[in-house]
């Protein structure tokens, strides 16, 4: 009896260290790898390639592999253009309203102003190229991708009016889904200002060069960016008013390859050349010096 009692207790806990394990048994899971730090590579929307951030700007954000032209930000584009410590900003202090009231509109303009440090998606002011002076201004299309609302309106009409003050030649450099639609017809009156201003320029035969870059849509390429005396294109930017999609469904045929795109623009005569970032300076340069007073 004793030994049948011995038994049954040995078995019991065998039973219970066997249910102790099963209960406490977890499935096996990979190591965890800690995060890349943000900011530190940088991947390539056309062929997926990662590089070093730091290499890639020192390369202008142009992919080494593929040779794609990556976005960027206004204030890179003007410490890549302009010469060392010669661009003088204009045009602070503007703030963007809420004009018809739309919820979560001034929420998202707060958000954008803490994540890209900017007042709204445009800074223009002066700067030399190549010691050839000239008002330079850049929509960034990490603010709301550079749409125009009011205020980027009226910075575009005064970096306009700045020129014609100065008697400097203008470049401005296109970034943007176009109409800012949370500002509605507010928004769109922003192309008849900005072409306003545009015309004056024409009139008092100063140089307009307008650099469209990746992408270019909507409103702004109904007016302003496609005003310029010289209208120059980074390779493969995405250049039209409304997208692709929405004009298939529209004329209900497909359309031919590589439409809208910038070569396909140069091809068909409505813009003037394509011009790698690389040169991209150097080619400004050369076009101010040929279209100032005295340049050679």
């Amino acid at each position: 009896m004793k030994r049948e009692l011995l038994k049954a207790a040995f078995d019991r806990k065998k039973r219970l260290k066997k249910t102790r394990i099963e209960n406490n048994t977890k499935p096996l899971t990979p190591h965890k790898i800690a995060d890349v730090p943000k900011g530190l590579y940088e991947k390539c929307p056309e062929c997926q390639s990662n590089f070093q951030l730091k290499d890639m700007m020192k390369n202008e954000m142009v992919c080494p592999t593929c040779q794609n032209h990556i976005r960027l930000r206004a204030v890179d584009r003007i410490l890549m253009t302009v010469d060392k410590h010669t661009f003088v900003e204009k045009g602070l202090g503007y703030i963007t309203l809420n004009p018809l009231f739309q919820d979560g509109y001034e929420q998202k303009i707060k958000n954008y102003k803490d994540q890209t440090k900017l007042d709204e998606a445009y800074i223009y002011g002066y700067g030399e190229i190549g010691s050839q002076p000239c008002i330079i201004g850049v929509m960034d299309s990490y603010f709301m991708m550079g749409s125009m609302g009011s205020v980027v309106g009226e910075k575009i009409t005064k970096s306009i009016e700045y020129a014609l003050y100065k008697r400097l030649p203008l470049i401005i450099f296109t970034a943007s889904g176009g109409a800012r639609m949370q500002e509605g017809i507010f928004s769109l009156m922003q192309m008849a200002k900005t072409s306003s201003a545009i015309k004056k320029m024409h009139a008092q035969t100063l140089p307009y060069i307008s650099v469209l870059t990746h992408p270019t849509t909507g409103g702004v390429t109904a007016s302003f960016a496609m005003l310029g005396d010289i209208i120059i294109a980074e390779p493969k930017a995405l250049v039209g008013f409304a997208g692709p999609r929405v004009i298939e469904q529209t004329i209900k045929e497909k359309l031919p390859e590589g439409f809208q795109r910038a070569e396909f623009l140069r091809d068909k005569g409505m813009v003037d050349c394509v011009v790698h970032r690389h040169a991209l300076k150097s080619t400004l340069n050369q076009l101010l010096r040929m279209h100032t007073k005295g340049g050679v």
